[in-house]
């Protein structure tokens, strides 16, 4: 399966990173299915970067190969656990999973906006959960462990415009 990253530099070498900001499902290497998602990923870099430089990493994953030796949680679709666990990640609060690679829905920001409004008590977990499912949504796949960067595979890395282009 062929995956991406989007970033202002390429990423031959994923590695794994905490970062400042809470992110979906903890911290890691974030890659996607979907090169628009990693495009839109790469824009948002560069943005807070103030980067002019898209830069889209390409790399191949074996997911059965991955699935049959380590921990994988996949969340098929934004529904109540994914929202609990992305919820408790967005928080962090210690979510206390120890899974390899997670794999699910991005909370974009339609969904980002609805997560909030559940955190803050406004809508009711089904109220949530019915707002999410109207809304489209791409995958994302978490490296979370040193061990799952070896299922991630570097193929190359295109520049894909930036800020000006």
């Amino acid at each position: 399966m062929l995956i991406y990253h989007g970033s202002d530099v390429a990423v031959p070498e994923p590695r794994i990173l905490t970062s400042n900001r809470l992110l979906d499902f903890g911290t890691g290497f974030y890659t996607t299915s979907s090169l628009e998602q990693a495009k839109r990923w790469s824009l948002r870099v560069c943005e807070r970067r103030n980067s002019n430089v898209m830069q889209i990493s390409f790399y191949e994953f074996n997911l059965e190969d991955a699935e049959s030796k380590l921990k994988v949680k996949h969340f098929n679709s934004p529904d109540p656990e994914w929202l609990n666990f992305v919820t408790l990640c967005r928080s962090g609060k210690e979510t206390g999973h120890d899974y390899d690679i997670v794999i699910g829905p991005v909370a974009n920001d339609n969904v980002y906006t609805t997560v909030q409004l559940y955190e803050t008590g406004i809508l009711s977990e089904a109220e949530t959960i019915v707002r999410l499912k109207v809304e489209k949504t791409f995958d994302q796949i978490l490296f979370h462990t040193e061990e799952s960067l070896m299922y991630c595979i570097y193929l190359r890395s295109e520049k894909s415009g930036g800020l000006d282009g």
